[in-house]
């Protein structure tokens, strides 16, 4: 099953800009403006809350009672930020059985039940 969640927030990539080093490595301030649109909360359909918030190096989704975790690994996947954002976030999705995804311009989450079986 699929549940738009919120649009991306496709300014994020203006913080990875030089004249806005965070000096974190990781970059922490993209992660937060990527984030944001889900911090508050979102309330699903069945009527469970999923939420997304970055604490540290931590990247924590939540689904109804059910957390996880993802970190932002900067020398075991990338130096990039936008790859460690996306590995982070699979990382605690698959702690959930889902994923999140981008699809035009929105951020999707795809539950388990929805998920083919093999898809990495």
């Amino acid at each position: 099953m699929k549940i738009e969640l919120a649009p991306e927030n496709a300014s994020a990539t203006d913080m990875l800009r030089p004249e806005k080093n965070d000096r974190s490595g990781v970059g922490v301030h993209y992660v937060d403006a990527y984030l944001k649109p889900l911090k508050a909360g979102i309330t699903l359909p069945d009527g469970r809350k999923f939420s997304a918030k970055r604490r540290g190096l931590k990247v924590t989704l939540t689904l109804g009672t059910v957390k996880g975790d993802g970190l932002m690994r900067r020398l075991t996947v990338s130096r990039d930020p936008v790859v460690m954002l996306r590995a982070a976030l699979d990382e605690a999705a698959d702690k959930l059985h889902a994923r999140l995804v981008c699809e035009e311009g929105k951020l999707v989450l795809v539950l388990a039940d929805a998920v083919p079986a093999g898809t990495p």
